[in-house]
Protein backbone atom coordinates (compact mmCIF):
# COMPACT_ATOMS: atom_id res chain seq x y z
CA UNK A 1 0.00 0.00 0.00
CA UNK A 2 1.50 3.32 -1.01
CA UNK A 3 1.77 6.01 1.66
CA UNK A 4 -0.65 8.94 1.63
CA UNK A 5 0.87 12.34 0.93
CA UNK A 6 -0.69 15.38 2.61
CA UNK A 7 -0.39 19.04 1.75
CA UNK A 8 -1.15 21.42 -1.09
CA UNK A 9 -0.55 18.92 -3.88
CA UNK A 10 -0.78 19.85 -7.55
CA UNK A 11 -0.26 16.36 -9.02
CA UNK A 12 0.17 12.69 -8.11
CA UNK A 13 3.99 12.93 -8.12
CA UNK A 14 4.09 14.87 -4.82
CA UNK A 15 4.58 18.28 -6.41
CA UNK A 16 2.97 21.07 -4.40
CA UNK A 17 1.99 24.69 -4.82
CA UNK A 18 5.36 25.71 -3.33
CA UNK A 19 7.69 23.42 -5.30
CA UNK A 20 6.50 22.07 -8.64
CA UNK A 21 9.35 21.78 -11.14
CA UNK A 22 9.98 18.55 -13.04
CA UNK A 23 12.44 17.39 -10.35
CA UNK A 24 10.33 18.27 -7.29
CA UNK A 25 9.17 14.69 -6.87
CA UNK A 26 9.83 13.66 -3.28
CA UNK A 27 7.81 13.83 -0.11
CA UNK A 28 9.28 13.77 3.38
CA UNK A 29 7.78 11.88 6.30
CA UNK A 30 7.69 14.32 9.19
CA UNK A 31 8.86 12.82 12.46
CA UNK A 32 6.41 14.91 14.48
CA UNK A 33 3.23 13.55 12.88
CA UNK A 34 4.37 10.50 10.88
CA UNK A 35 2.82 12.01 7.73
CA UNK A 36 4.36 12.56 4.31
CA UNK A 37 4.37 16.17 3.04
CA UNK A 38 6.01 17.57 -0.09
CA UNK A 39 7.68 20.38 1.85
CA UNK A 40 7.98 22.21 5.16
CA UNK A 41 5.61 24.94 3.95
CA UNK A 42 2.85 22.41 3.29
CA UNK A 43 3.40 21.00 6.77
CA UNK A 44 3.12 24.50 8.29
CA UNK A 45 -0.13 25.18 6.41
CA UNK A 46 -1.81 21.89 7.32
CA UNK A 47 -0.57 21.10 10.85
CA UNK A 48 -0.80 23.06 14.08
CA UNK A 49 2.37 21.69 15.70
CA UNK A 50 6.04 22.56 15.17
CA UNK A 51 8.30 20.41 13.03
CA UNK A 52 10.49 17.83 14.77
CA UNK A 53 13.64 17.17 12.80
CA UNK A 54 15.11 13.69 12.31
CA UNK A 55 18.33 13.27 14.32
CA UNK A 56 21.44 11.86 12.65
CA UNK A 57 21.05 8.55 14.49
CA UNK A 58 17.61 8.17 12.82
CA UNK A 59 18.85 8.60 9.24
CA UNK A 60 18.34 4.88 8.52
CA UNK A 61 14.57 5.44 8.84
CA UNK A 62 12.52 5.21 5.67
CA UNK A 63 11.22 8.77 5.46
CA UNK A 64 11.57 9.83 1.82
CA UNK A 65 9.02 8.94 -0.85
CA UNK A 66 9.73 9.05 -4.57
CA UNK A 67 6.72 10.69 -6.18
CA UNK A 68 7.23 8.82 -9.44
CA UNK A 69 7.37 5.17 -8.34
CA UNK A 70 6.41 5.54 -4.63
CA UNK A 71 9.61 3.81 -3.46
CA UNK A 72 10.55 4.70 0.11
CA UNK A 73 14.17 5.61 0.80
CA UNK A 74 15.95 6.03 4.08
CA UNK A 75 17.09 9.55 4.88
CA UNK A 76 20.70 8.43 4.45
CA UNK A 77 19.97 6.87 1.03
CA UNK A 78 18.29 10.09 -0.07
CA UNK A 79 21.13 12.30 1.12
CA UNK A 80 23.64 10.17 -0.80
CA UNK A 81 21.94 10.24 -4.20
CA UNK A 82 20.45 12.60 -6.76
CA UNK A 83 17.94 10.14 -8.20
CA UNK A 84 15.60 7.36 -7.17
CA UNK A 85 17.45 4.03 -6.93
CA UNK A 86 14.25 2.21 -7.93
CA UNK A 87 13.08 4.08 -11.05
CA UNK A 88 15.96 6.44 -11.81
CA UNK A 89 13.88 9.64 -11.58
CA UNK A 90 16.01 12.74 -11.00
CA UNK A 91 15.61 14.53 -7.65
CA UNK A 92 16.00 18.28 -7.15
CA UNK A 93 19.57 18.89 -5.96
CA UNK A 94 18.49 22.26 -4.55
CA UNK A 95 16.47 20.44 -1.88
CA UNK A 96 19.76 20.24 0.03
CA UNK A 97 19.26 23.92 0.84
CA UNK A 98 16.26 22.91 2.97
CA UNK A 99 17.71 19.90 4.83
CA UNK A 100 17.86 21.95 8.03
CA UNK A 101 14.04 22.04 8.09
CA UNK A 102 13.81 18.25 8.18
CA UNK A 103 17.08 16.79 9.45
CA UNK A 104 19.54 17.62 12.19
CA UNK A 105 22.84 18.18 10.41
CA UNK A 106 26.26 19.40 11.42
CA UNK A 107 25.39 22.76 9.84
CA UNK A 108 22.09 23.16 11.72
Amino acid sequence: MKPKVYGSLVDNKTRCTHYHTDVDIIAIKFKCCDKYYPCYQCHAEHESHPVQRWSQDEWDTKAILCGVCKHELTIREYMNTDHCPQCGAQFNARCQLHYHHYFETDEA
